[in-house]
């Protein structure tokens, strides 16, 4: 009987937190009530792809969220002054954690 109610209880509380903390990133966004984790095209630069960067944010909850995913803390972490592409990798479960990252293709 115990266990019948610690799952009633994840199931309420999945249906009531979940979307709290979700991904979006790049031209569009994509949700899953479970699980989201996608890589999604940006825009395309007239540099060559020599060189990678990443930067990075997140959410907890939906409450709390940190990080810089912009365009140029991805660039300043690769060292990259000229853009071929620029991609984003998302990722959500069950709405409790969402990263999004901004990658940069340059040179």
């Amino acid at each position: 009987m115990k266990n019948l109610v610690k799952m009633g209880a994840l199931l309420v509380f999945a249906v009531v937190g979940g979307g709290c903390a979700m991904v979006n990133g790049g031209n569009g966004s994509v949700t899953g009530f479970l699980y989201s984790g996608y890589k999604m095209g940006g825009n395309v630069g007239p540099g060559q792809g020599t060189k990678t960067g990443q930067a990075c944010a997140s959410s907890i909850l939906g409450i709390i969220g940190t990080g810089d995913a912009s365009l140029s803390a991805a660039k300043a972490a690769g060292g990259i002054t000229q853009v071929a592409h620029v991609d984003h990798d998302n990722f959500g479960i069950l709405g409790l954690y969402a990263s999004t990252c901004t990658v940069v293709v340059g040179q």
